[in-house]
């Protein structure tokens, strides 16, 4: 409101003094004519503002662009015959020359006044115009984040069981064969669950969180499968602090166990690395086995896993998984373009 009363009588102000300007260097002035012309700038403003009350009684900033255009030609027509009446009235009052009220006289100032109110118009529904546009860009923008929240939940609610029903499978394995394997896996299982609840309040983690349950996990799975179970991880000391999605590297790592070392006789080998390589975090896990050309190599984890990384870092993020040839090894990398 205070933008609209300073353009108001701003925009009033500084027509007036231009007409002023331009009026008494090229014709003879008296006082009743410079009065004549400050007349104008409380008329100016009645009117508008008069006419600004109309509009948001008829709503006529949401007009269909054709009615818009017929309401402001037609509107500006109508002020400047209120204005012109106006001024008339005031020059009788001040005893003006009435002499120069001709028929071209008459119709030029209207025509004039016509243009002024006209492009008020224009600056007027132009400034809605460009207000609404930008408003709902952002409650676009707001419901695009709302939708993305929704689904990124979504995806961590379908993440988690499926997490923790596999590691209390590889403990019911141990109670039998091992209790006091069992009680210490127990324990890792605590950790690890205590950690991804704390973990997913948060959209991003940093790689050095991620690590600390992803070495809880393979420690946990290492009580389960023993010799046939062997990991290394070469984390570069610059992408400790990097942001990523929570259990997104443990859920490859989960993938790696699940679909190749837990299907060889004599078990095999993960090696969980991380690179910055132009801007973009690169993050590889590399297994013992070999791809089933018969199934989909992408199942439900790691769908839901690439879901997360677009609906977070758009579709740069990448993950892609292959078959190292003539070396029995899977290797996936996940690709995650830096945020500036």
């Amino acid at each position: 409101m205070k933008t609209y009363w300073i353009s108001q009588i701003g925009g009033w102000l500084v027509y007036v003094l231009i007409n002023l300007i331009f009026f008494g260097l090229t014709s003879n002035t008296t006082f009743k004519d410079y009065l004549l012309y400050i007349v104008m700038i409380p008329a100016g403003i009645f009117i508008t503002h008069a006419y600004r009350y109309l509009i948001h009684r008829f709503n006529a900033i949401n007009f269909k662009l054709y009615y818009q255009i017929l309401f402001i030609l037609l509107s500006s027509f109508i002020k400047a015959l209120l204005i012109f009446f106006v001024l008339a009235i005031a020059s009788t009052v001040f005893r003006l020359n009435a002499n120069d009220l001709t028929f071209i006289n008459i119709l030029s100032s209207i025509i004039n006044f016509s243009v002024v109110f006209f492009v008020w118009n224009i600056i007027y529904f132009g400034y809605h115009y460009f207000t609404n546009y930008k408003r709902a860009e952002i409650d676009n923008l707001r419901l695009e984040a709302a939708g993305k929240e929704s689904e990124l939940n979504s995806l961590k609610a379908q993440l988690n069981p499926h997490f923790m029903f596999n590691s209390m499978n590889s403990i019911r394995a141990l109670v039998d064969e091992d209790p006091i394997k069992a009680k210490q896996a127990v324990t890792q299982l605590s950790n690890i669950l205590r950690n991804s609840l704390l973990m997913n309040k948060s959209k991003e983690i940093s790689i050095k969180d991620e690590m600390s349950l992803v070495m809880d996990y393979l420690d946990l799975e290492k009580i389960r499968y023993e010799e046939r179970l062997n990991f290394e991880l070469f984390i570069d000391p610059k992408t400790e602090h990097t942001m990523v999605p929570p259990l997104i590297i443990q859920g490859q790592v989960e993938n790696a166990i699940k679909h190749g070392i837990s299907k060889l006789e004599k078990g095999g080998k993960i090696i969980v690395s991380t690179k910055l390589k132009d801007s973009i975090l690169l993050i590889t896990v590399t297994n013992t086995g070999q791809l089933n050309t018969e199934k989909s190599i992408t199942g439900l984890g790691f769908n839901n896993s690439l879901q997360r990384l677009q609906l977070m870092y758009g579709k740069k993020a990448e993950i892609k998984i292959h078959e190292i040839p003539n070396a029995k090894l899977v290797e996936t990398t996940i690709q995650i373009p830096l945020k500036k």
